[in-house]
């Protein structure tokens, strides 16, 4: 699927784009923006394909803002949306890969379309390698599925510095906000000599590493600007977010997928920081291990079903409902015995870690369950 992002100060040109191009089938609009300042704050971090550009708006003109949006996402093409011909040399001169006169054309549209398909192709065969930096667990750096060299960081604020610059990645980060998070302790002037210092450090880490990654100063603090640098935590997102329904011609797909969250956002380190990103991404792994583990209940997989909730338990040990529906698989494959043995490992993980009591659903379906079985 191609990633795309639309700028245009005509909120009613741009939801027909947007329109025009989901209904294609192989566009995602990743975002559509009418204010310019929100659209060049944004796209870093959607990291689009194409960027759909009027040229006439009123705040900055779309030539401008493809220079920027040139920088800020050097490997998104440009496509200029405009109701006037003669731009078309302006454009091409800014190495935009096309431009679509409005009002916009489906015929027309789907020959940018196809362009933009061919030239990812082309990408691709010419730059068969890219670096990609994982950040599941560990912050581990791969070339062609290869690990590059592990990085040695001189001091574990050095680490830090990188970490969050990583996290606030393409965003400027003052200098006085670094000095008060790392050095809250020490006066002004020897902060500002060990930000300097550290920042040098993970500046020199990187390029002994053979790791490209720039970080820029820039009025008083700094970014750290990831260019075409795959990130594991943002593919496998999109991946799911592209996943279609759950069905028995593509649930190996759907496997492949939750397979590839092997740990936590930054998990070895326990910064605090990192620790809502954490959540959110444990959250949308959660939902899509339950959906595929239900669904391999529901065609009758139940060892496939098992593996999945064994697995979510593994990695969200206090998910109750997730230890319910293991106990209900497990009953469904007769195994008595490893129900008794689920529900009394979730008694000791509330009662040890907690201190408290398991739900009372959970202990009114495990007595109606042992009643049962006694009975038999």
């Amino acid at each position: 699927m191609i990633q795309a992002l639309l700028v245009d100060d005509e909120r009613l040109a741009l939801m027909k784009l947007q329109l025009m191009l989901e209904e294609l089938g192989t566009v995602t609009v990743t975002g559509a923006f009418t204010d310019t300042a929100e659209a060049l704050s944004t796209a870093p971090s959607l990291d689009p394909d194409v960027i759909f550009l009027d040229i006439e708006m009123p705040e900055m003109n779309g030539m401008q803002v493809a220079e920027l949006m040139q920088n800020l996402c050097p490997r998104a093409s440009i496509v200029f949306v405009t109701a006037y011909n003669n731009y078309a040399v302006d454009a091409f001169e800014l190495n935009a890969l096309d431009y679509v006169l409005k009002p916009v054309r489906r015929d027309r549209l789907q020959k940018t379309v196809q362009r933009l398909e061919s030239a990812k192709a082309q990408l691709v065969l010419e730059n068969p390698a890219r670096i990609m930096l994982r950040c599941m667990q560990s912050i581990r750096f791969e070339l062609s599925g290869q690990p590059l060299q592990s990085i040695r960081w001189r001091t574990l604020k050095a680490q830090e510095v990188f970490a969050y610059l990583f996290h606030n990645r393409n965003r400027f980060i003052s200098k006085d906000y670094l000095i008060e998070w790392l050095w809250p302790e020490l006066d002004y002037k020897k902060a500002s000599t060990l930000l300097y210092t550290t920042i040098y450090q993970v500046r020199q880490c990187l390029k002994q590493a053979g790791i490209e990654l720039q970080i820029n100063s820039a009025n008083e603090g700094y970014v750290l600007e990831t260019g075409g640098l795959l990130i594991d935590t943002v593919e496998w997102e999109k991946s799911v977010l592209l996943l279609p329904v759950i069905n028995e011609k593509n649930y190996t797909e759907h496997q492949q997928i939750l397979d590839f969250y092997t740990g936590d956002y930054l998990g070895d380190y326990g910064y605090v920081w990192a620790e809502s990103e954490r959540q959110r991404l444990r959250t949308i792994w959660l939902h899509h291990a339950t959906d595929l583990a239900e669904f391999f209940v529901k065609i009758g997989k139940l060892s496939a079903a098992v593996t999945t909730y064994q697995r979510i338990v593994l990695l969200q040990p206090y998910s109750e409902q997730a230890h319910l529906d293991l106990m209900k698989v497990y009953d469904s494959m007769g195994e008595r015995k490893a129900v008794e043995q689920q529900y009394n490992t979730l008694c000791d993980l509330l009662n040890r870690e907690l201190n408290i009591e398991l739900p009372p659903h959970i202990i009114g379906w495990y007595k109606h369950w042992k009643h049962i079985n006694l009975s038999i």
